[in-house]
């Protein structure tokens, strides 16, 4: 058998779920506010002082658990999906 033709065979990731989908994009705006908190950093500064430099490393923080358990799930989450396809065919 080709190789493409193997891999079109190969199982891809499970349908997303309501929950994985609301992880997903919770994670997206975390990186997005991070994002912009270190862009805009002197600007927020500016405007918000010194609680800035604590709030963009409480971001850092809760994106990078986040990313951990959402990235845990994910995987269970395809794990399971393949398992059960395997043993129904």
């Amino acid at each position: 058998m080709p190789l493409w033709l193997d891999m079109l065979r190969t199982p891809m990731a499970a349908p997303e779920t309501t929950a994985l989908r609301r992880m997903r994009l919770t994670w997206q705006l975390l990186c997005l506010a991070l994002a912009i908190s270190i862009i805009w950093h002197e600007q927020l500064r500016g405007a918000f002082g010194r609680a800035v430099p604590c709030a963009t490393a409480a971001l850092l923080v809760a994106t990078g658990l986040w990313t951990l358990v959402y990235l845990m799930r994910k995987h269970r989450a395809d794990t399971d999906y393949i398992e059960c396809r395997g043993e129904g065919e």
